[in-house]
C-alpha cells in the first residue's frame, strides 16, 4: 500500500471550529481512550466532506479501522449538523442583515447507485444523487441547507416539501431562482421561458443571470 501527503483547501479556522465541537462533545459524555485525538477526528471528517474519500481510504490515511473511521466521521457530522440554523432562524438573520435578495437553488450530492435505482437518478444532472435545497445571500454565502431527498425529486417540489416557498413568502424576502422554480409565487423571481421572447424579457433574463 502506498501513502502520500495531500493538502486540504480549508482554513485553519474551520479545523479549529470542528475540533472544538468534537472536544466539547467528548468532555460532555466523558469519553476517554479514543483512537484519535479531537483534531484528527475533525480533520478526518473535513477530508471526507470536502474530498469524498471513502471510509477505507480514511482508515488507511489516519491509521484506524474502517469501522472507527465510519463512527468518527458520522459522529462529527451529526455534531456539526446540530449547530446548523433552522430555516426560520436563517430568514430572520437575512432580514436583520437587510439583504436585498436571496438565492434559492438545488444541489445534487452524487452517490454511488446502480442504474436500477431510478428514484435517486436526476435527469437534470444525469447522475444518481441526493437533492439538497440551498438558500444563499447575494454574495453566494450559504445561509441554510435542507435535508436530503432522492435525486429524482424536482427542485420546486423539494422546496415545497421543506416549506421553503411558504417560509420565504411569510418573511417577505425577494428571492432569485432558476427556471426549475417557476410557479413558486411572485416573491420568487425566475427567468422567462420560451423562444422568441421580446427584448424586455431577454434583458430581464440577463439581469437575473448577473445577479
Amino acid at each position: 500500500m502506498l501513502f502520500y501527503r495531500a493538502s486540504l483547501p480549508l482554513s485553519r479556522r474551520t479545523l479549529t471550529y470542528a475540533t472544538g465541537v468534537v472536544r466539547r462533545h467528548r468532555k460532555a459524555i466523558g469519553s476517554k481512550g479514543r483512537a484519535l485525538p479531537p483534531d484528527a477526528q475533525a480533520l478526518m471528517t473535513l477530508v471526507h466532506l470536502h474530498k469524498g474519500d471513502t471510509y477505507a481510504e480514511l482508515a488507511a490515511g489516519f491509521g484506524v479501522s474502517v469501522a472507527t473511521a465510519w463512527r468518527y466521521v458520522n459522529e462529527a457530522i451529526d455534531l456539526l449538523a446540530a449547530r446548523a440554523p433552522t430555516l426560520p432562524a436563517a430568514l430572520r438573520k437575512a432580514r436583520r442583515d437587510a439583504l436585498p435578495y436571496l438565492v434559492l437553488d438545488g444541489v445534487l450530492i452524487a452517490i454511488d447507485r446502480v442504474a436500477a435505482d431510478r428514484p435517486f437518478y436526476s435527469g437534470k444532472h444525469r447522475r444518481h444523487g441526493m437533492n439538497l435545497q440551498v438558500i444563499a445571500g447575494p454574495d453566494g454565502t450559504w445561509l441554510w441547507v435542507s435535508g436530503e431527498l432522492r435525486g429524482a425529486v424536482h427542485d420546486l417540489r423539494a422546496a415545497r416539501i421543506w416549506g421553503i416557498i411558504r417560509a420565504l413568502a411569510s418573511a417577505g424576502l425577494l428571492t432569485l431562482a432558476d427556471k426549475a422554480y417557476q410557479g413558486a409565487g411572485e416573491h420568487v423571481l425566475t427567468p422567462y421561458k420560451g423562444r422568441g421572447k421580446p427584448e424586455s424579457q431577454k434583458e430581464a433574463n440577463r439581469a437575473h443571470a448577473r445577479l
